[in-house]
């Protein structure tokens, strides 16, 4: 069916307010986006995503016609003005098919594809992960992620133990698997991105390889070869400890999910003892920790 989008710029104390509204006109669904350039990061847990400054869209039948929607709205938002808001058509389409369209094969390096199920894969000879995006973070096309996958296409894995702290989806602990590592351990304080990453590992032949654990129930001396801790900054600087003691000896701990505004924070709080290398895609940077030697080189072995 047709729809029509109804959309106010709300304040942030307003927003309880015009989502009951919306909700009582009848809109079938309520999102927000931010009304300005303001992204946020570093939100603490239980915590909603919400600007000064917010556009609120109610998604509505167009078949009920504009002016009784409106009618509608102005009686809820009564005695209160109607705030002003504009209006969109969205025509009948097929949205399962859309969302499906919009996510393609992605190549990392030369020869790892990440796919969805859904699609042929390019190249049958490559090391090919498939995942669906779903409600897991960590689909490959954020550049937090690319990063990653990009760093690890260019690495030895045989043999190598990675954990993947903050797995989401389970991509990066899946694709290495699928480059060569022999084991990886995927922690996440998700239970849904544990079950995605469970998902995934299935669909792709890893599972017996893949240990997936909450954070509370990670095994004593737990160490990696490869630790990727592809989260945010200010939670990257407050795990420093617990992040560096889960890097194996001549291993390297890979930090992502860092504004490029955010480079001197990460810097100094793990340079000390490390050598660090950054590397940086649009607004975002990744960054490699390898412990210093007693004589100042790099004790690293994957290059």
């Amino acid at each position: 069916m047709p729809w029509l989008k109804i959309t106010f710029v709300v304040k942030r104390d307003q927003l309880d307010f015009v989502t009951e509204r919306l909700e009582l006109a009848g809109a079938q669904s309520v999102t927000f986006e931010d009304a300005g350039n303001h992204p946020l990061f570093d939100m603490q847990d239980g915590e909603s995503p919400v600007w000064d400054n917010s556009l609120a869209t109610g998604l509505f039948n167009a078949e009920r016609g504009l002016d009784t929607v409106i009618a509608e709205l102005t009686g809820t938002f009564a005695p209160k003005n109607l705030p002003e808001y504009r209006v969109a058509s969205l025509p009948d389409q097929d949205w399962e098919r859309c969302w499906m369209d919009r996510f393609q094969p992605m190549q990392y390096g030369r020869d790892l594809w990440i796919c969805p199920t859904w699609c042929d894969v390019p190249d049958p000879d490559a090391t090919n992960v498939m995942l669906d995006p779903g409600m897991a973070f960590g689909s490959g096309s954020h550049e937090t992620t690319r990063l990653c996958l990009q760093w690890l296409t260019r690495q030895q894995l045989v043999g190598k133990k990675v954990i993947d702290f903050g797995c989401g989806s389970g991509i990066l602990a899946i694709a290495a698997l699928k480059l060569g590592a022999a084991s990886a351990l995927g922690i996440d304080i998700d239970p849904h991105a544990l079950q995605a990453s469970s998902n995934n590992a299935k669909i792709n032949n890893v599972s017996e390889n893949l240990e997936l654990v909450l954070p509370r129930q990670l095994p004593e001396n737990s160490l990696g070869d490869v630790v990727f801790a592809n989260i945010l900054a200010g939670t990257l600087i407050d795990l420093k400890s617990y992040l560096l003691g889960m890097r194996a000896q001549q291993g390297v701990l890979v930090l992502s999910g860092i504004l490029l505004t955010q480079e001197t924070l990460i810097i100094n709080a793990f340079e000390p003892g490390n050598i660090l290398e950054v590397e940086k895609e649009g607004d975002w940077l990744m960054v490699t920790v390898k412990e210093k030697a007693s004589t100042g080189n790099i004790t690293g072995t994957i290059q």
